[in-house]
C-alpha cells in the first residue's frame, strides 16, 4: 500500500473559500473515500480530525477533512474570519459539504473517483451529514459522533432577544474570542423547517449507519444518539455509547495524543467503513 499523503485543496462555498484537505496514498486509482464533517465552532485541523485522517488514509481509505465556509476559521486554524461565522446556517453547511462531494466524486481533489463514498459527521456536522446522507446516493455509510438530532436549538425567548439584538455572542472555549452570531440561521430555519429536521432525515438514512455518543457528553446530551437511533429503525444502524466519554472523546486541542476513548471511537469507525464501503 501507497505511503499516504496531504494535498490542499480550494473550492468555492456558500460564504466563501472551502479549505480541503486530502490525505491518500495511491490517487491514481479508485479507492474508498471518507468525507468528514466538522461541527459548529470547529475546523478540519481541530484535535482529533488530523490523527483520525491520517488513520484512515493509512487503512486504505481517501480521507477528506474540510473548513465549511461559515466556520469562521482560515487555513491555518485561526477564527480570523468572524463575518462569515456570523453569516453561517445549516443551508451553508449542507452546500458546502454538496460541493465537496462533487468534487472528490469527479476527481477534482486530486484522487481517481472513489469506488464509494462514507460520511464522518461530528455534533452539528453530524446532524448536517444525517441530512444530507438521506438525499445523495452516493454515500454509502455513515457514523455521526455526538451529533445534534434537531436543528432549532433555541427557546423562543432566547430567539427573541436574539433578533432585538440584531446577534447573539458565542464565546469560543478555546480562544475565548467572542463571536457574534446574526441571524441568519433564524432566518434559514424560519424557511427551511422541514428540510432540515434531523430526526425525519434518520428515518430516510437507508444505508448503514452507526451512531456513537459519549455517556458524560455535557455539550450534545446522549439522548440525542437515541433519538436518532430510534428515528432510523433499522437493522442496519447500530447505537456505540462510549461509557463517560464526553464531547470529543476526552481529547484536547492542540492535539496531545489519543485518549482510550478516542482509540474505541476510531476503531470501530475505521472498521465500520472497511465493512460497508
Amino acid at each position: 500500500m501507497a505511503t499516504p499523503s496531504l494535498t490542499r485543496h480550494v473550492l468555492p462555498g456558500a460564504l466563501g473559500d472551502v479549505h480541503v484537505d486530502v490525505r491518500s496514498g495511491g490517487r491514481e486509482t479508485p479507492r474508498p473515500a471518507v468525507v468528514v464533517v466538522h461541527g459548529f465552532k470547529g475546523f478540519k485541523d481541530f484535535a482529533l480530525f488530523p490523527p483520525f485522517a491520517e488513520r484512515l488514509a493509512q487503512a486504505g481509505f481517501t480521507a477528506v477533512t474540510y473548513n465549511a465556509s461559515g466556520s469562521g476559521v482560515d487555513p491555518a486554524g485561526g477564527f480570523t474570519l468572524p463575518e462569515r461565522f456570523a453569516r453561517n446556517t445549516y443551508g451553508a453547511e449542507l452546500a458546502d459539504l454538496a460541493t465537496v462531494l462533487d468534487a472528490l466524486t469527479t476527481g477534482g481533489l486530486g484522487t481517481a473517483p472513489p469506488a464509494a463514498v462514507g460520511l464522518v459527521g461530528h455534533s452539528r456536522g453530524g446532524g448536517v451529514a444525517v441530512l444530507h446522507a438521506a438525499g445523495d446516493p452516493r454515500v454509502r455509510a455513515l457514523v455521526t459522533w455526538a451529533a445534534i438530532s434537531h436543528t432549532d436549538r433555541w427557546s423562543a425567548e432566547e430567539k427573541e432577544q436574539w433578533r432585538l439584538a440584531g446577534h447573539v455572542d458565542v464565546v469560543n472555549a478555546r480562544t475565548k474570542q467572542v463571536l457574534p452570531l446574526g441571524t441568519a440561521v433564524l432566518d434559514d430555519l424560519e424557511r427551511h423547517g422541514p428540510e432540515r429536521d434531523v430526526e425525519a432525515a434518520a428515518a430516510r438514512v437507508a444505508v448503514p449507519w452507526l451512531v456513537v455518543h459519549g455517556t458524560a457528553d455535557d455539550s450534545v446530551a446522549a439522548d440525542e444518539a437515541r433519538v436518532l437511533h430510534a428515528a432510523s429503525g433499522r437493522d442496519t444502524t447500530e447505537l456505540l455509547l462510549i461509557e463517560g466519554a464526553n464531547h470529543v472523546f476526552g481529547t484536547v486541542h492542540p492535539w496531545a495524543g489519543p485518549t482510550p476513548h478516542y482509540r474505541e471511537v476510531a476503531d470501530r469507525t475505521v472498521r465500520w467503513m472497511g465493512t460497508h464501503l
